[in-house]
C-alpha cells in the first residue's frame, strides 16, 4: 500500500473501542486515514415498522429464509464515500445490519476501492443458522480479503469456494501500567450467559467482583451470593483499565457459542496483558499458539480448576505477578496495535 492511499475505518460493532483504536494507530502511523461508525450514520426513517413490513414481504412473498433490512439510508453512505474517496475500506465486523450490500458491490466497483473486513464477531452468529448463512453468502464474497480474530472461523471461511481468510489475532492500545492497591481478588467483565453465570457461580467464596450488562435480566436464575457482587454496567476505556489495575487475577470466560466451537481469542485476553494484568482464561488450543501457558497467561478447562487456579495464585503472590510480568513483555513485543496494524499493512 502506498503511504498517502485513504483508509476508511467502516466499524459495524457499536459500543467498544476496537475500531477507533486501529483508525488512531493509522493515523499515529502517518497513514491517510478516516473513521466513521455505522451506528452514528443517518437511518431510514420509520425503520423499524418499515422493516417488520419488509421481513414479512421477503419471508412469505418471496419465500426466502432470511431477510435484513439495513438501518443507514443509501444517501449517507454515497456522501461518506464521496467525502472520503479511499483507496482501502477497512470494516470492522460487519456491514450488511447497516448497508445495503448491493449498493456496497456497486460503490466498490465505481470508486476501485479495495474492501477488507476485520471478522470481530462471526463467532456470535453460530448459534443462529440463517444469520450466519446470510453473512457469508451475501457479504463475505463482497471482500478481497477477510481477516479474523478467530481461527476456528478462518478454517471455517476458508473452506468456502471464493472465500480468502487470514487468521489474524487482535491487540489492544498500549496503556501506561500502574501499580495499585489490589481491591478485587478476581475480576470478570464482560455481558451475561448461562456459561458465564455457571462458572462464577462457582467462585463466590472468593473477593469477587462482576461488570457488564444483561445481569439484571438474569437475576431469577443466580444466587443471592453471585448477585451481591455484579455491577450490571458496561465498562470500557479507563474504566476498565483502572480495573484491570486494582484486580489480582482477571478471569476470562468465553460465551457459550464459542467455547462450543473451540475458539477463544477475545479482546479481553489482549486488554487484560495491556495493563500488566494476570490472566486466567478458559482453554483452547489457540491461546497455547499465541502465549506460554503458565509462564505468560494461565488457562483452565473446567469449573472445578478454575476454582482451584484461582485459590492457588492468591495464596502464590510471586508466581502469579512473575507471569503477569511474562504476558505483559509477551505483548509489548507482539500484540500492541501498533505492531498489529503494520503486520496488517504489509498484507495490503
Amino acid at each position: 500500500m502506498i503511504l498517502n492511499d485513504k483508509i476508511l475505518v467502516l466499524d459495524g460493532i457499536s459500543g467498544i473501542s476496537l475500531g477507533k483504536e486501529i483508525e488512531d494507530t493509522f493515523r499515529d502511523s502517518d497513514r491517510n486515514s478516516h473513521y466513521t461508525a455505522a451506528n452514528d450514520m443517518r437511518r431510514k426513517t420509520f425503520y423499524k415498522p418499515v422493516s417488520e413490513i419488509k421481513k414479512a414481504f421477503h419471508k412469505h412473498i418471496l419465500d426466502e429464509d432470511y431477510y435484513r433490512n439495513p438501518k443507514i439510508t443509501n444517501s449517507s453512505l454515497i456522501k461518506l464515500i464521496e467525502k472520503t474517496q479511499p483507496q482501502t475500506v477497512f470494516v470492522i465486523g460487519f456491514l450488511y445490519r447497516f448497508f445495503d450490500l448491493d449498493l456496497i458491490a456497486e460503490l466498490k466497483i465505481r470508486y476501485g476501492f479495495k474492501l477488507y473486513l476485520y471478522d470481530t464477531d462471526s463467532c456470535n452468529l453460530y448459534t443462529n443458522k440463517r444469520e450466519l448463512v446470510y453473512f457469508f453468502n451475501k457479504e463475505l464474497p463482497l471482500y478481497d480479503h477477510i481477516y479474523s480474530f478467530s481461527k476456528t472461523s478462518t478454517q471455517f471461511i476458508n473452506k468456502l469456494d471464493g472465500l480468502n481468510a487470514t487468521f489474524f489475532p487482535f491487540g489492544a492500545k498500549q496503556i501506561s501500567v500502574k501499580s495499585m492497591p489490589k481491591e478485587h481478588d478476581v475480576l470478570f467483565v464482560g455481558s451475561a450467559d448461562m456459561r458465564r453465570i455457571f462458572l462464577l457461580e462457582q467462585l463466590t467464596s472468593f473477593k469477587l467482583s462482576v461488570y457488564g450488562s444483561k445481569w439484571l435480566r438474569n437475576q431469577s436464575v443466580i444466587s443471592s451470593s453471585l448477585n451481591s457482587v455484579i455491577t450490571s454496567t458496561s465498562v470500557w476505556g479507563s474504566e476498565l483499565h483502572q480495573l484491570l489495575f486494582k484486580s489480582k487475577i482477571i478471569l476470562n470466560i468465553t460465551r457459550s457459542n464459542f467455547y462450543g466451537v473451540e475458539t477463544g481469542v477475545n479482546l479481553r485476553i489482549f486488554e487484560t496483558l495491556a495493563a500488566g494484568g494476570f490472566l486466567l482464561s478458559d482453554h483452547c488450543d489457540e491461546l497455547g499458539e499465541l502465549f506460554s501457558i503458565g509462564k505468560q497467561i494461565e488457562t483452565y478447562h473446567c469449573a472445578e480448576e478454575m476454582a482451584d487456579k484461582v485459590k492457588y495464585y492468591l495464596q502464590h503472590e510471586e508466581k502469579r505477578v512473575k507471569i503477569a510480568q511474562n504476558g505483559y513483555q509477551h505483548y509489548l513485543k507482539n500484540y500492541t496495535w501498533k505492531t498489529r496494524m503494520e503486520e496488517l499493512l504489509s498484507h495490503f
